[in-house]
């Protein structure tokens, strides 16, 4: 976890926490390369440290695959989904016309196959992901704090790619509804991606969950807080001297809760509002060391 992390986080927790509701824990590990058993127990740990507990915890999404192969299935019996044969390098000529970048980035060339084209590019080898129809469009975000927002529907986007691995967008849809979730609170930069999965979720019979997009930690040249930036973890703020009071402290001013001075998660929940909170992002001056930190 990076303070962008820990931000959302406590977000999160205060919103649950302030309208009596309850905090699950989901550990989103669908990609198996980058996920460790250590990272997941570095993330319980960092939690704790800070303060912010949870009610329960959810089936981790490595242990869900029979519930995102069945909702795939029922997409295509439903003739909701289709095989898609194209190569990343035919995707990127198409998405890229004339050198420019195409917000499109599926030219549904493969919508309209016939199952004898299906079989033929099958034949040569092809291996096919799964894209879901969508329709064109837009739809409309309540968002709790960024009010009505219009959104794009995304182009009929992958949710089993040509390796079998289920996509975050239909993850997180199958997810929401197995573990009974009904309000999400998460960084702005995945805003763009709640029209897809409110329309997937409607393609089930799903009941829509209620978003509440905060603003990001941008690093020095106004880009989201990463590695590139220096981003040091909450654990080596910690191991540098940071006591969690301060970084709480420190992580609420930024959203415009309290002065900075060292606090406690649970001193933040009285009046708390989400659509209330600052909601320009907070761009750091400069990277923040893992050394005693006192906030920026």
């Amino acid at each position: 976890m990076h303070l962008g992390n820990a931000r959302t986080a406590l977000l999160a927790w205060l919103d649950a926490r302030s309208r009596g509701g309850r905090v699950l824990l989901r550990i989103e590990d669908l990609d198996r390369d980058r996920c460790r058993p250590e990272f997941v127990a570095g993330i319980r740990e960092e939690l704790r440290w800070l303060g912010l507990d949870w009610d329960g915890e959810t089936l981790p999404q490595s242990e869900r695959e029979d519930a995102y192969q069945e909702a795939v299935a029922r997409l295509e019996r439903d003739g909701l989904a289709y095989a898609c044969f194209c190569t990343r390098r035919e995707l990127a000529v198409a998405s890229a016309p004339h050198g420019q970048a195409d917000p499109a980035p599926c030219p549904r060339h493969c919508r309209d196959l016939g199952a004898a084209e299906r079989e033929a590019l099958r034949r040569e080898g092809r291996r096919a992901a799964v894209r879901v129809r969508m329709p064109a469009g837009s739809v409309t975000i309540a968002d709790r704090v960024h009010g009505a927002v219009p959104v794009a529907i995304g182009a009929d986007p992958v949710i089993r790619r040509s390796d079998g691995l289920h996509a975050y967008q239909l993850a997180v849809v199958v997810d929401d509804a197995a573990d009974g979730v009904t309000d999400v609170v998460r960084g702005d930069d995945l805003l763009p991606s709640s029209g897809t999965q409110l329309t997937l979720a409607g393609m089930f019979g799903l009941r829509a969950v209620h978003y509440a997009h905060v603003p990001l930690v941008l690093g020095p040249d106004g880009a989201r807080l990463a590695k590139r930036h220096g981003a040091v973890s909450v654990a080596e703020l910690r191991d540098g001297g940071t006591t969690a009071g301060a970084m709480v402290g420190r992580l609420a001013a930024s959203c415009g809760l309290g002065d900075g001075s060292p606090i406690s998660p649970g001193e933040l929940i009285a009046g708390f509002d989400i659509a209330a909170i600052r909601r320009d992002p907070w761009r750091l001056s400069e990277p923040v060391s893992a050394d005693a930190w006192d906030g920026q």
